[in-house]
Order: C-alpha cells, then structure tokens, then sequence
C-alpha cells in the first residue's frame, strides 16, 4: 500500500538532511580546494536548518507513520536536535585541524551528514527493521570517516578494528532481533510490547533473543566486556573523527537502548534488569580503573567513555519514569562534555602535532588562563564536582537508581566516581602547577575558540542551572 503525502510530514528533518548530504556531494565534485569552504558551510546550513524543522515540527501527541515503522514524538524531535548542534560543533572544531592534514575534504561532511541521518533514523525507529537500517548507516559512515587518513597505518588499522568488531556486534544484535520476531511474530515494537505483555509463560526463545540484543547494545556502547575495540579506535583515529564518534553517537545509542528494551521489552524488564546491572557495574570498575595507566589522553577520555556508559545503563537498569529521564539528562551532558573534551585537544594540535599525550597539557595555565579555566571546567564535569553540570548528571542518575532500592550499586558507582577522579584532577595538576614543554602559542582560529568558549560556559551553566534541561529530559518522556 502506497504511504499518503501527509505520512512523509514528521520526517521532513530527515527528508532534509538527505537531500542536503546528495547535494553537497555532487556540489564539491566542482569544487577547487581553495572553494572547499563551501561545503563546509553547507553542512553547518544543514544541521542548523534540520534543527529548526525538528524543533518546529515537534509534536504534542506521538505520530506513527510508514505502517509503524517510524515515529516522531519529543524524545525524537530533542535528541535529534542536541545531534545537530554537537553535529555542528564537531564540524568548527574540525575545520582547521583537517585543513592543517590535508583532510578538509567534501567526503568528510557527506559522511558526517549520513552518519547524523543514521541517527536520526535510529531514534525515531519504532521497528527493529529501522533500527538495523539505521545503525548500519551511522557505523558505515563511522568505518569511513575512521579510515579517511589514508596514508596513516595507525587509521587503517583502528578502522579495520572497528569495522570487524562493529560487524560482530550488528550480527550479534541482528540474530536477537530474529529471535525475538520468532518468539512474537512481528517487527513493531509495539506489537512486540503487546505480545510480551499478553504472554503470561515467556518462551525461551524471547529470552535468548533479548540477550542477544543486550550484547548487541553492549558491543555499540562500548561497555565492559564488549568495550575492546573503543581505546584502540579512539586512539588511532584522527583527533576531529575521534571527536565526532565520541559525543553524537551516543545519544543515539541511548534512544536505540529505549526504543528495544524500555518501549519493545518494557515488561521483561525482571529479566533485562540484572544483565544491566552487571554491564554497569564492570564498566564502572573497569574504565576508571584502567584510565587511571594511560598516558595518552585519547586513550584516557576512551576508557572514561566506558566509565560513563555504565552511569548511562543505570538509569536505564532502575526501570522508573525517573530514571529514564535521568539517564537521558546524563547521555546528553556527556556528549556536550566529551565534545568539550576533544575539543581541546584538537586547539593544542598543530600541523605536524597532535597533542594527544596527558604531558601536552603541561604549563596551559602559563599559555593560556582561559582555555586552561575552559578544560578545568570540562575535567571536573567529568569528574563529578559541582558545580558542573556532570555533578547534577551522576547525582540523577544516582537519586533513581536508590529511589529503585540498588543502594549497593550506587554505593560502587560512587566509589569508582572518587577513583576516577584521580585522571581527571592529574590533568588539572598539570595545566596549573607543571611548567610548560611547548611554549609556542595557541595557534586555532577565532571560531574555534569562540565555540570552545561557549561549549565550557554551557558546562558551567547547565551545572548551575540543570533545572532546565532536566525538565525538558522529563516532559520529553511522558
């Protein structure tokens, strides 16, 4: 049956964004390297304009469309927004620095712009079938991006990593999702939910397929035991590719996370709640334990970005209106942190230089007041020390998860948060009381400085002020 004109309506950011990612591609084959800012421009036109669509077309009630396989409610129009602007961040923090390797190619901003598609389609799926579809376009796209550096061994290698290890996770979840359209007879999630519900003896394929799943979820976020391949890519990946599959993505993993367990597989949450618990729990231990050795601070942010996906599961794993908010606040402020995070990395590279190691932090105090108060900001949000805006976002997550009667595991979540303070304050204690190994100035244009800028006051801020967007983290959910 042929879909009505009016169907294709809640999915005009996406329409959009398409649209513009063909454009810009056939547009920079005419394109001379001196002409490239064009497209540049164009992708940050793109992100701006799908912002103001999404916000515009942001509906009161859920709207189901293209027989059940699509829906747009607010957590769709929100979470796509917030892509879009750490979308657009990525790309000013890039610019110079892709520049600077001979990168500031058009296949950079058509792939970033399938990629964010990717996403789109993946929070806004309300089928396993567009959940797949959508997960196979961000990881395809992240593959390329990855390996984009061509002559860099170091890039080819962690897209390979990714790649193989990516195609095992969407095995993984993609023989789940057979197993759980065995057991229920149907794609549509809520039919899914409908059947679970109305099933009183739950069939052991069902279950099986929802550990499936689970992995699946698990190898994406880059949880523990799944979380091998995220150091080793973090780390070979060229700084602006490491800063854009750092912060977006996970705000779509986290919508993937709600649409499969919380809306498909709500009512089997007894059962999904305790392999969480135990992906929380490791992650935790594990990613601030080993964050502590690291010398490179890729590697570091790598190994904390498992760290803070275990904070993520707990929201999840409470399995309360509460929680979900909390956790969707926490996926949020982390992307905006991380995207800080890089950031900063990528304002101390250089032509010839990356400054990838902890020791090039050393003595930015003495370089720059600014930028090291702006990283100081960035590294206690991450920490967890008010007022930062990663304070409000652990003590959320940690007010639902007690309110849920895990005591214990708030206790451990709290524990391991004081030691992974320690890598975040040894950064601090470099910047401000270590002398300096590279004294030359800080070399990056006025808008990347200006967007890093506003990218630690929007920490500073939102940790003062977190009413805000915890509400819109709430409302977005009901």
């Amino acid at each position: 049956m042929t879909p009505a004109l009016s169907e294709f309506a809640p999915l005009l950011p996406e329409i959009f964004v398409l649209c513009m990612a063909c454009a810009i591609l056939i547009i920079d084959l005419y394109l001379t390297d001196q002409n490239r800012y064009i497209s540049y421009l164009l992708a940050l036109v793109t992100t701006a304009f799908a912002a103001v669509i999404s916000f515009a077309g942001m509906p009161t009630q859920p709207e189901i469309v293209l027989s059940g396989t699509f829906v747009n409610d607010q957590m769709a129009a929100v979470l796509k927004i917030f892509v879009f602007l750490i979308t657009a961040g990525v790309m000013v923090y890039s610019r110079e620095y892709l520049s600077h390797r001979n990168l500031f190619k058009g296949e950079f901003f058509v792939l970033v712009l399938f990629a964010v598609l990717g996403m789109m389609v993946m929070i806004s799926a309300h089928s396993m079938l567009t959940i797949y579809l959508g997960l196979e376009l961000l990881s395809l796209s992240l593959y390329a991006l990855v390996a984009l550096q061509r002559d860099s061994s170091q890039a080819v290698e962690a897209a390979m990593k990714y790649f193989v290890l990516g195609a095992l996770a969407s095995g993984l979840l993609l023989y789940g999702m057979s197993m759980i359209y065995g057991a229920t007879g149907s794609l549509d999630l809520g039919e899914i939910a409908q059947h679970i519900g109305q099933v009183s003896e739950k069939d052991l394929v069902l279950l099986l397929g929802v550990v499936f799943v689970i992995v699946g979820l698990a190898f994406k976020l880059g949880a523990v035991p799944f979380h091998m391949w995220i150091p080793d890519v973090y780390h070979g990946a060229p700084t602006a590719m490491t800063l854009f599959i750092g912060s977006a993505p996970k705000i779509a993993g986290f919508a993937m996370v709600m649409r499969l367990l919380v809306e498909g597989m709500g009512d089997l949450h007894i059962y999904w709640q305790d392999f969480l618990i135990v992906l929380a729990v490791l992650s935790m231990v594990i990613g601030n334990v080993v964050a502590i050795a690291q010398t490179n601070i890729k590697r570091m942010l790598a190994y904390s970005t498992i760290a803070h996906m275990g904070f993520l599961f707990l929201g999840i794993l409470a399995g309360t209106a509460e929680g979900y908010a909390a956790s969707m606040f926490y996926t949020i402020a982390y992307a905006i942190m991380s995207l800080g995070g890089f950031g900063m990395i990528i304002l101390l590279s250089r032509s010839g230089f990356e400054a990838d190691n902890i020791n090039d932090f050393k003595g930015l105090n003495d370089r720059s007041p600014w930028f090291a108060f702006v990283m100081l900001i960035l590294m206690l949000s991450m920490a967890g020390v008010p007022p930062a805006l990663g304070f409000f976002a652990k003590l959320a997550v940690l007010q639902a998860v007690i309110n849920a009667g895990f005591i214990w595991v708030a206790v451990i979540a709290v524990v391991f948060s004081i030691v992974g303070a320690f890598y975040y304050l040894r950064v601090i204690k470099l910047m401000y009381f270590d002398k300096a190994e590279d004294e030359q100035p800080i070399q990056a244009g006025s808008d990347i400085r200006a967007v890093l800028s506003l990218n630690g006051i929007m920490v500073l801020l939102l940790g003062i002020f977190p009413g805000s967007l915890l509400a819109i983290c709430s409302n977005s959910l009901m």
